[in-house]
């Protein structure tokens, strides 16, 4: 299954990068395991981040940045298989849960939960 990864990137950070950059980190933390029980993680920001920034985007937050990065995660919610909710307080995460059971796709809330991972815990 083609998986979208979702959880805290922007939110509780105050913008700041190198928060930013560790709730990304946290983001792809269960992505090996995906991959080794033959699914094909995804993470919005993946995508978002160089579209954003080949546009001209400059500063989080600004208008091209909310222009880009909600939508992507909808249009990949179109592909996507399941999604893999991770902890923490995250608005576009939770629209990502949202959207995934109003479309009727899968939503695990455990990597152990997602059909062929026997992990038990997540980073």
């Amino acid at each position: 299954m083609l998986i979208l990864i979702a959880g805290p990137y922007r939110s509780g950070t105050g913008d700041d990068p190198e928060k930013m950059a560790a709730n990304l980190e946290r983001l792809e933390a269960p992505s090996h395991a995906l991959f080794q029980a033959g699914h094909v993680p995804m993470i919005g920001e993946w995508v978002a981040l160089p579209v954003w920034r080949t546009a001209g985007g400059r500063e989080v937050g600004d208008d091209l940045y909310e222009e880009i990065f909600h939508p992507v995660a909808g249009r990949l919610l179109q592909l996507c298989d399941a999604v893999l909710r991770l902890p923490g307080d995250s608005m576009g995460a939770d629209n990502d849960v949202r959207i995934a059971r109003e479309r009727g796709i899968p939503v695990y809330f455990r990597l152990e939960d997602v059909p062929g991972c026997a992990v038990t815990t997540m980073a």
